[in-house]
């Protein structure tokens, strides 16, 4: 149910601007950059668009400028440079901003928890109600701590040293967002999907 309303959503989304004149396009992916003081976000497209299964592996990312009128834009977008986390092989893929490139690391997994739902305890706090912070990185003990919503999964894994040199985005999943334009690089209408309840009223 939940993927049928998403792809409605793509349908849509152009959809509702019928009337302004020529079509628009959208695209969709993830975001590994905003900027707020200047209104633009960069993402990586998604080549598979399915929600449960991704695929973040087209370059180059893509930079689009924010609608300016507020109600063209939903909630600001969080950045974070993860593409994929595969516990059956081992590898976690970043997008490196250094080099502008995808990036495959081999890890150490040192600790694997399954099915662990948003309100699960190790992961949400409910005398504050509130989500705890991932990922977290022990520079210390040279492990990174990730939760990933979609995986049901919270697992910590370790790295060659010199990985941790690089921000603790970079082992974070940035939003899932979509875009309708239709001059490149100037987006007309932006949505957060990650951050919006399509079932909410």
């Amino acid at each position: 149910m939940r993927r049928f309303l998403l792809m409605l959503l793509v349908v849509a989304l152009p959809l509702g601007l019928v009337g302004c004149g020529e079509y628009g396009k959208v695209d969709q992916g993830r975001v590994i950059a905003y900027d707020k003081n200047a209104k633009t976000v960069t993402l990586i497209q998604d080549k598979a668009m399915e929600p449960l299964n991704p695929d973040y592996s087209i370059l180059p990312p893509h930079t689009y400028k924010l609608p300016v009128d507020p109600a063209e834009m939903g909630p600001e977008p969080k950045a974070g440079q993860r593409m994929k986390l595969d516990t059956k092989t081992n590898i976690i893929r970043i997008f490196n901003t250094k080099t502008q490139a995808f990036e495959d690391i081999t890890f150490k997994m040192v600790d694997l928890q399954e099915n662990i739902d948003r309100n699960h305890p190790l992961v949400y706090d409910k005398a504050t109600e509130a989500a705890k912070k991932f990922p977290m990185v022990d520079r210390d003990k040279k492990t990174v701590t990730i939760y990933s919503g979609r995986q049901k999964m919270l697992c910590t894994i370790s790295m060659p040293d010199e990985y941790f040199a690089l921000p603790d985005s970079t082992w974070d999943a940035g939003d899932e967002v979509r875009v309708y334009y239709k001059a490149e690089g100037v987006s007309l209408r932006f949505m957060n999907i990650t951050k919006t309840d399509i079932f909410k009223k």
